[in-house]
């Protein structure tokens, strides 16, 4: 198996984001939660000693990058393995060569395998116990939560530090690096550099991969100057209507969404439109729609919830452009439902109560008893069975902890469904007040 060296030189075919790869942490763009001073990874870094590592965040943040640094730091082997493209058999040949350089070079391996969340059950356990053996260290790059994904048993033995995307002042300075290492010969003007950094989403490696289109094609065109329009001759379709991350991607995001809360189906459908047609991906359109009916229709029709989960569903098994009618149909249902926000304020009303309360203990009677001494600690003790009650509900039963001041975090509309849970819980809050006059 061959292994990859940061130093093995680089052609001109070279992509520019291979060519412009960090060398030194210092040269690293972003993650400077990690990478700071007095920070996680860059005390790992100084302390000298290697440890196994997952390492979670989007395409093009660094990860590869870091693992590489990280060899090359501690002087240690980097053996990279694809999960998307290896099987058990790569695997044992890595821990063949892993063993093979310890022996008769005294070489340390990194066992660095991209998209381990790929790894099915038996090819991560394949090599955890080299891990645990210290024969190689394992570091693990996921754009997936990898307590979903990732062995527990694998788990507890990496460090799982989380990457962030680019920010728009991060990837300004990485254009600036790439213009004046690689693009010496080209001159953006103010929209076209912004509109780079927003199609390219936080992502360093698209950021470089579009610089390197874009010099491509202007190196065919003779052409020296880099503006807008240049960029709508010569890129994607979704590059020349609006910018994912930039202000008119965001600003369209937010025409749909109150259109769709002011109840305007028309207004509503033609933003769904324009996004789709400017290459807006319809997956992130589709979950933007799902929140949209937990947020702003809520219990007033729960009905648009299930039909915003459906239409996302239709969607992924028909991809586009058949499954964009399930979204269209979808935003029309939204914008012409019942509007309720009280879900939504209710719990941010709740966060915000528990974030400056202490912890209030649970009253006895609404603990369960399930052992003997818990029954003699009154656990449990006359807690009332509501389905044994008259219209099966507990008048007077309280349900906070005994010091628990009064609140009302959620307070129904008028609109829809939600009128009746209104009436509902008017209803039982005058049973409630009827059984406390009858103790009283």
């Amino acid at each position: 198996m061959q292994t990859d060296s940061l130093f093995d030189p680089v052609s001109p075919a070279t992509p520019l984001a291979e060519r412009l790869r960090p060398k030194h942490i210092d040269e690293l763009v972003g993650q400077s939660h990690l990478l700071g001073e007095g920070r996680p990874l860059r005390l790992a870094f100084q302390s000298g000693k290697l440890h196994s590592m997952i390492l979670w965040g989007p395409p093009g943040v660094g990860k590869t990058t870091l693992a590489r640094l990280m060899a090359s730091a501690f002087d240690a082997e980097f053996v990279p393995l694809s999960a998307v493209l290896s099987g058990v058999k790569d695997i044992r040949e890595a821990i063949a060569q892993a063993q093979l350089m310890l022996q008769q070079h005294g070489r340390h391996t990194i066992l660095f395998v991209d998209e381990v969340h790929r790894f099915n059950k038996s090819q991560q356990d394949a090599f955890l116990p080299f891990v645990e053996q210290g024969l190689v260290t394992f570091i693990g790059a996921t754009t997936e939560n990898p307590s979903f994904e990732v062995n527990n048993a694998l788990l507890s033995r990496a460090q799982v530090y989380v990457l962030h995307a680019l920010s728009a002042e991060e990837l300004e300075q990485l254009f600036e690096h790439a213009q004046k290492v690689a693009l010496q010969e080209l001159a953006f003007d103010d929209d076209a550099r912004e509109r780079i950094i927003g199609y390219a989403d936080g992502d360093a490696r698209r950021l470089l991969n579009v610089l390197e289109q874009v010099q491509t094609a202007a190196q065919t065109a003779g052409v020296k100057k880099i503006d807008g329009a240049f960029l709508d001759n010569t890129l994607a379709q979704s590059l020349r209507r609006f910018d994912k991350g930039g202000e008119a991607f965001y600003d369209q995001i937010s025409a749909l969404h109150k259109s769709v809360r002011g109840s305007n189906p028309d207004a509503a459908l033609y933003w769904l439109v324009r996004m789709l047609d400017g290459g807006a991906d319809p997956r992130y359109l589709a979950r933007r729609i799902v929140r949209m009916a937990w947020e702003d229709i809520g219990l007033a029709d729960p009905r648009a919830i299930q039909l915003t989960q459906d239409a996302a569903l239709t969607y992924e098994r028909l991809g586009s452009p058949e499954g964009e009618l399930a979204l269209a149909q979808a935003i029309l249902y939204l914008a012409c439902a019942p509007k309720s926000n009280a879900g939504y304020v209710a719990y941010n009303a709740a966060r915000a109560f528990i974030a400056q309360d202490g912890s209030r203990e649970v009253p006895l009677h609404l603990r369960n008893a399930p052992t003997k001494l818990m029954k003699q600690l009154d656990y449990g003790k006359g807690y009332r069975y509501a389905h044994n009650e008259e219209e099966g509900y507990a008048a007077g039963e309280n349900y906070f902890p005994d010091d628990m001041p009064e609140v009302g975090f959620y307070q129904p509309t008028d609109h829809g469904l939600e009128a009746k849970i209104a009436e509902k819980l008017a209803h039982l809050r005058e049973l409630d007040k009827a059984a406390k006059n009858k103790k009283g």
